[in-house]
């Protein structure tokens, strides 16, 4: 007979620890975007906190690229939600045929819903945001949201509360007006930053507005009602102008800025040129206001036509005439600062950061333009192009000799069998993630850090003075200099074209330098050193400042370190009133079985005039570490290095741009920009004589 075949229907309890049915979630609508902010915004810190404005502000952009808007305003409000108005079209609010409901709403509270997808029918030609999330996302991250809309005669509102709305839309008046005011307050709950930073603010978008030239941008901070502050920008110039404000602390090579905007088919392109006499380039590309860190198709095509256009001007006019002495793609761009700005209907990205792009049309765009206009231009400009091609051969020529003293390097190193530096205390590990690198100023400090490390996982370098200043040294006056020589083999990255980030042999490096002048010194020329030629390793997170401490605070038998003055007042104070105390009968204390350590507390020990209260302080040992050299091994472990107890901060770089520039300012040769720099910083810096 055959086997009853009848289908068992499967249990609606799962047994414990297994996989099935039950366990699979569906999140809808805004959900997903509250359970995994991380995947919409990038984080719940700084960075993703202040993305929310740029997600509405974005569209604001949009609508001004699409040529229906010239103002955008954005206003931090009291109550710490941001409002953000802009003069176009309005958001339509009239109710959609297949869902139902406005349009607006439509927008506000479903992903992959906008006006960007439909190609030439579309709502926008071009537009940075592609994905339809942006102000939805804003909207699922907020406590509440309040759309106001202006558009055919009327004025439109809607209120919406974690994602969902709370109010219908409806019409409030009358208006003769035309725009888009969203106002939201982002949710304390998800962001651990709850306070926005106007002066990042403002850095963000005044580049933006750089990008969409004539557009009038406002920020007002109305948060201090009795002292509201508000900004205004307006750039005619557009990219020309991002040039110029790029280029303002730097010593230019010529005057006159290369400038083209031109449509190409389907591709708007526009790109701004100068040279200066810095030994880096700095390449800003954008694809429709989008910034693009790792460049993409755009800079391909722009870094072809350049190396082309300088090589058959410099061979026309007699300045290079051998074959072999084309001038290089790093020798045209050294000194290069440049902006291209592109514009494209369907831009196509890698990832949801959009870091680079993936068009090969744009780059057609701009390698024909720049092959056409850039030639034309040095044709034009023979006192720029001359300057121009100088600066490249120049560059030629240095580049030839550092190869030389790179090369040196590696072989001295490779007939030694890679010997590491002398100086070098390595340690046993010889995994990267699992070991740390200390740089430590001077040798004293470096003998101290050598007994006190844990040998398993921290490798010491002492440095012997002051490094060289890298920002006005090309690569074979560098490789010359011993110091930074020992710090490039031990890293174990070479350096220059030979770079390699995946032979790093420390992924935590940490300067520990003098809480001194001279130290903070030493700690600028490492990080300078580390900026322009190992970027990457401030991007991936491993550099570190270590934190050692000002004080030795002790009393008998109790020690404590203090990293701060405010924090050395504290302890001591603390001590001053246990000492106050009246003790307990039947008891000893602590000082009466101990002998009392009695030390006078000098100007010298303390680093401030002794007042009356210091004169109190019998009983009270108080060491100020003037360096690292005077602390004992034990002590430099316990406070600085051991990884449970010690104070670390890692260097991040929020805006690339700022960090060019301060860099610029504070290591250049134009001493007038460092002049004013220091003195308007002056009052809020701290100078320990």
């Amino acid at each position: 007979m055959p086997k009853n075949t009848e289908e068992k229907k499967p249990k609606s309890k799962a047994k414990a620890g297994s996989y099935g049915a039950e366990q699979i979630s569906v999140l809808e609508g805004l959900d997903p975007v509250r359970k995994r902010p991380g995947m919409y915004i990038g984080s719940t810190g700084t960075e993703g906190f202040h993305h929310l404005i740029w997600e509405v502000v974005d569209n604001s952009f949009d609508e001004a690229m699409a040529g229906h808007a010239d103002l955008v305003r954005i206003t931090l409000n009291e109550d710490g939600s941001v409002s953000v108005f802009d003069n176009g079209r309005g958001i339509p609010v009239d109710i959609h045929s297949k869902y139902k409901v406005s349009a607006l709403e439509l927008v506000m509270t479903k992903l992959h819903a906008g006006g960007k997808f439909g190609g030439e029918g579309s709502g926008y030609k071009i537009s940075g945001g592609l994905h339809g999330v942006g102000v939805s996302v804003v909207n699922a991250l907020s406590e509440w949201v309040e759309a106001e809309v202006e558009r055919d005669g009327a004025k439109w509102e809607q209120r919406y509360e974690y994602g969902k709305p709370i109010t219908k839309i409806k019409k409030v008046g009358a208006s003769k007006k035309h725009g888009t005011t969203i106002t939201f307050k982002p949710d304390g709950k998800i962001f651990s930053e709850t306070i926005f930073d106007l002066k990042y603010i403002l850095d963000h978008l005044r580049q933006q507005c750089y990008l969409t030239k004539g557009i009038r941008l406002l920020v007002i901070d109305e948060r201090d009602k009795k002292q509201p502050i508000s900004y205004g920008f307006y750039f005619e110039g557009g990219v020309k102008s991002y040039v110029k404000h790029l280029n303002s602390k730097k010593q230019r090579k010529h005057d006159n800025i290369f400038y083209i905007e031109r449509q190409m088919d389907s591709v708007g392109v526009e790109v701004g040129i100068q040279y200066t006499d810095d030994y880096k380039e700095t390449v800003m590309a954008f694809a429709n206001n989008i910034y693009n860190p790792e460049g993409g198709m755009h800079v391909m095509g722009f870094r072809t036509a350049l190396t082309r256009v300088l090589n058959n001007y410099a061979r026309s006019k007699g300045y290079i005439k051998e074959k072999d002495d084309n001038l290089s793609g790093d020798d045209v761009r050294e000194g290069l600062t440049a902006v291209i700005s592109v514009k494209i209907p369907e831009p196509q990205f890698e990832g949801q950061t959009k870091a680079k792009l993936g068009n090969t049309e744009a780059r057609t765009a701009v390698e024909s333009l720049m092959n056409e206009v850039f030639a034309v231009y040095l044709e034009e400009h023979p006192k720029d192009a001359e300057a121009i091609i100088g600066k490249c051969v120049l560059a030629q020529r240095a580049r030839a000799a550092a190869r030389a003293a790179r090369d040196t390097v590696i072989r001295k190193g490779a007939l030694e069998g890679m010997t590491l530096p002398g100086k070098l205390a390595d340690c046993s590990s010889k995994d990267p993630s699992d070991s740390e690198l200390y740089i430590v100023e001077g040798d004293s400090a470096g003998g101290s850090a050598k007994q006190g490390r844990d040998r398993e996982h921290q490798a010491i370098l002492p440095l012997r003075g002051k490094i060289l200043n890298v920002e006005r040294a090309r690569l074979d006056k560098m490789l010359a200099n011993n110091e930074i020589k020992n710090l490039v083999i031990a890293l174990g990255t070479g350096i220059g074209e030979n770079l390699d980030m995946d032979k790093l042999r420390y992924h935590t490096v940490v300067i520990m330098t003098d809480a001194d002048v001279d130290g903070s010194h030493i700690r600028t020329l490492l990080l300078t050193l580390f900026y322009r030629y190992f970027p990457e390793l401030i991007e991936k997170g491993h550099i570190f400042v270590a934190q050692p401490p000002l004080y030795r605070i002790a009393k008998g038998k109790n020690v404590q370190y203090a990293y701060t003055e405010e924090e050395k007042d504290k302890i001591v104070a603390e001590l001053l009133k246990l000492k106050e105390e009246p003790k307990k009968k039947g008891k000893k204390t602590e000082a009466e079985e101990e002998p009392e350590e009695v030390v006078e507390v000098t100007e010298e020990e303390a680093g401030e005039e002794v007042d009356e209260e210091k004169k109190k302080m019998s009983g009270i040992s108080l060491q100020r570490y003037k360096g690292l050299g005077e602390m004992n091994p034990d002590q430099l472990w316990e406070t600085t290095m051991a990884p449970d107890s010690r104070i670390m901060k890692q260097v991040t770089v929020m805006d690339a741009t700022e960090a060019d520039e301060t860099f610029t300012i504070l290591m250049g040769s134009e001493v007038a920009p460092r002049k004013k720099f220091i003195q308007t910083h002056a009052k809020k810096a701290t100078v320990d004589v």
